[in-house]
């Protein structure tokens, strides 16, 4: 939408054609706030921007109250909700509070920050006069809008006493450092549950956000996805089911086993690379979203026991099977073909070869 305004206008018409834009799309108004956050670097579209955006609205809009969000890290997922999406809620009602979360202070106040020079450029003032920040507070932890507004930000384990908000955005609550920590992962989860959750102003009509990486299986998105409720937009680095994702009011993008999720941004080479320089089992988790426990998802060493090969020759099997996994494509981090051959005889099975 927002390059068939510019291409189709021209002068002050295509001024206030682009405002009208960037009053009713989300998406747009993305593009328009990467350009302030980040001058100098090249927006580069794609679907999964629209599919975070539709879902993001559904949250201004009332439509979803409890929504996760997992993706890989450098995909835009923060400038999404963590900058534009609290300014785009500002602009549409000046008097909404919002608290936004992450690991450690300092991340969340660089958020804060570029949500600030989000509503105090010019475009935007002049996108939505109605929507001011009072100079009386606006620090780098909180600003509030001349109606009452607010954006608050802290970390994880920051104080909240007396402080409530209408939507809360928990982005990136676990440093990937932390990931395996067993205790950095419960002292997340207890602070949400405890200290995070009772801030909503209204606890039925409050809505929560939760955008991350995944880390672990015990993570936070580990926690809440036990729970009913979770609206989950699930985006891996590269398909491995076929998905229907809503980018818009019945729009729908098919993505299809293997694809990337943004080729312009991670290649297939990048992500390889990527996977041959961390452990798999980080990049199953940080890209895929699909952590596995520390011993695998598939097989535990403990359901085997060990026999002497030179008793193998003395048994007669009921049945001899040979099993073949065989490699599909031929790159460097394919996995190999691989054949074994099983025994087996009342009952219990021997690895042969």
């Amino acid at each position: 939408m927002f390059d068939n305004v510019i291409g189709s206008v021209g002068g002050d018409a295509s001024i206030t054609a682009l405002d009208a834009v960037l009053r009713a799309d989300l998406y747009s108004f993305v593009r328009k706030t990467f350009g302030t956050v980040s001058p100098g670097d090249r927006f580069l579209q794609n679907w999964h921007i629209r599919a975070i955006c539709y879902e993001l609205d559904q949250v201004m809009h009332g439509e979803t109250k409890r929504l996760i969000i997992t993706m890989p890290p450098r995909y835009l997922k923060s400038i999404c909700a963590s900058v534009a999406f609290p300014a785009w809620v500002l602009d549409h009602d000046p008097t909404q509070q919002i608290i936004c979360v992450s690991y450690a202070q300092d991340l969340a106040t660089k958020h804060g920050n570029d949500c600030r020079a989000v509503m105090t450029s010019p475009w935007y003032d002049r996108v939505f006069p109605g929507t001011k920040i009072d100079p009386s507070k606006n620090t780098e932890t909180e600003f509030i809008t001349t109606e009452r507004g607010l954006r608050l930000a802290t970390s994880v384990g920051g104080v909240l006493t007396g402080r409530g908000g209408n939507i809360i955005i928990v982005d990136d609550p676990t440093k990937p450092s932390d990931g395996m920590s067993e205790v950095a992962r419960a002292r997340t989860i207890e602070w949400y549950c405890g200290t995070l959750l009772s801030r909503l102003n209204d606890k039925e009509r409050g809505a929560i956000i939760v955008v991350m990486q995944r880390l672990h299986q015990g993570d936070l998105v580990g926690h809440l996805l036990e729970e009913q409720g979770w609206r989950h937009l699930n985006l891996p680095a590269i398909a491995e089911l076929e998905q229907q994702i809503e980018i818009g009011p019945g729009r729908f993008h098919i993505r299809r086993v293997g694809e990337l999720l943004h080729a312009d941004r991670e290649s297939r080479p990048a992500l390889d690379t990527m996977k041959r320089a961390m452990a798999s089992a980080t990049f199953a988790a940080q890209y895929q979203q699909s952590p596995v426990p520390p011993g695998g998802n598939m097989i535990d060493w403990a359901w085997f026991s060990w026999y002497d090969p030179d008793q193998i020759s003395k048994i007669k099997f009921d049945k001899i099977v040979i099993s073949w996994d065989t490699a599909t494509k031929a790159t460097e981090l394919s996995d190999y073909s691989v054949g074994t051959v099983w025994g087996s005889i009342a009952g219990s099975i021997f690895c042969l070869m």
